[in-house]
C-alpha cells in the first residue's frame, strides 16, 4: 500500500476540492544503528555540517485525530532554518501543476485499460458509494483515481503530516522547499502501464476490507515508530506494485541524497519524507551513513 511511499502529489489529491467534488568518520559507515532502534526522527551530523539537520518519516494520509506532532519534532523544526518535503507544498503553482498531469495520454481511458467486469465493479462503487461520477473521470490516471479511495477507506476526516509541517514552518517563518518537482513525482505514474494501474484500482475496490486491514497494520507500525517493519510491510503489500519498487522507492532515495547533502550544508534543514523511504540497506538513513554522515535516532 502506497500510504508511506505513495506519491505525495497523489495523496494531496485526496484532500483537494476535486476529491470532494468528485559521515563524519569512516567507522560510522560500518557501525549502523541496531535494527531494533525504533524512531521516526533522526539527527544528521558530521561530514562538514556546522549544525545538525534532521530527517523525519511521515505517513502521507491518516485520520486527522491520529495526527500527533511530537515535541521532539517541533524542537527539530525549531532548530532548523528550512523545511524540505518531497514537494514544495507552499508553491503557489503546485495545484496548477498537479491538475495539468492528472490525465492519461490522449485517446486512452480508464475503461479501455480494464476488463468489462473490472469497470462495472469500480464504476458502481465510485458512483454509488463514493458519490463520484466515475463515468466522467475516465481520462484520469488509474493510480490517481485509486488515491481517492483512501478517505473512504480511512472512514474519517483525513490529515497529513506534510500539511501540518507546512503550517509549523509558516508560523516560524521558515522556507519550505522540495526534493522533487510535481512533474518528477507524477511522472512515476507514466512509467507504469495503464492496465496494471487499473488492476490495482479494481483490486482495492473488490478487496477493500483487506486494504483497510493492511492500512490499520501500517498505522500500528507507524505509531510504534518501526521503520524497518514499515518498509517490510509496505514492500509486501497486497496492493502494491512490487515490480516498480525500484523506481518508486530506491531510485528516488538515491536521487534525494545529493540534494539533501547540498541543502543541509547550506543551512540546518528539517527533511520529511514517506517513512518507508527511511529503512533498509537502500533507505535514506543507510545512504546518508554511506556518505559519511552520523545519523542517530531522537527518541
Amino acid at each position: 500500500m502506497r500510504l508511506l511511499t505513495l506519491s505525495l502529489a497523489a495523496a494531496l489529491l485526496v484532500a483537494s476540492p476535486l476529491a470532494h467534488a468528485q559521515k563524519a568518520a569512516r567507522t560510522t559507515q560500518s557501525t549502523p544503528v541496531a535494527a531494533s532502534t525504533k524512531s521516526l526522527l533522526w539527527e544528521i551530523s558530521g561530514n562538514k555540517l556546522a549544525k545538525p539537520s534532521y530527517v523525519f518519516g511521515t505517513i502521507h494520509l491518516l485520520c486527522a485525530d491520529d495526527l500527533k506532532v511530537s515535541e521532539a519534532v517541533k524542537r527539530a523544526v525549531g532548530n532548523s532554518q528550512q523545511v524540505a518535503l518531497e514537494l514544495d507544498m507552499d508553491s503557489p503553482t503546485m495545484g496548477e501543476e498537479m491538475r495539468s498531469r492528472l490525465t492519461l495520454p490522449a485517446g486512452q481511458t480508464v475503461q479501455g485499460c480494464m476488463t468489462k467486469e473490472e469497470y462495472a465493479v469500480v464504476n458502481d462503487y465510485y458512483t454509488n458509494e463514493l458519490k463520484m461520477p466515475f463515468a466522467q473521470m475516465g481520462s484520469m490516471k488509474p493510480l490517481l483515481l485509486s488515491s481517492l479511495l483512501y478517505s473512504k477507506m480511512l472512514g474519517c476526516p483525513v490529515g497529513s503530516y506534510e500539511m501540518a509541517l507546512v503550517e509549523i514552518a509558516k508560523a516560524k517563518q521558515l522556507e519550505v522547499i522540495g526534493l522533487e518537482t510535481v512533474a518528477e513525482q507524477m511522472s512515476l505514474f507514466d512509467n507504469i502501464p495503464c492496465d496494471k494501474q487499473a488492476h490495482l484500482l479494481s483490486d482495492m475496490v473488490v478487496k477493500r476490507a483487506e486494504a483497510q486491514q493492511e492500512f490499520r497494520d501500517l498505522l500500528q507500525l507507524y505509531q510504534a515508530q518501526d521503520v524497518e517493519g514499515l518498509l517490510k510491510k509496505s514492500m509486501g503489500s497486497k496492493f502494491g506494485l512490487q515490480e516498480y519498487e525500484d523506481q518508486l522507492v530506491t531510485a528516488r532515495n538515491k536521487r534525494w541524497i545529493p540534494l539533501m547533502a547540498q541543502q543541509a550544508l547550506s543551512k540546518p534543514t528539517f527533511f520529511a519524507v514517506g517513512a518507508a523511504h527511511l529503512g533498509g540497506p537502500s533507505g535514506v538513513l543507510a545512504l546518508l551513513r554511506q556518505q559519511g554522515y552520523q545519523v542517530k535516532p531522537l527518541l
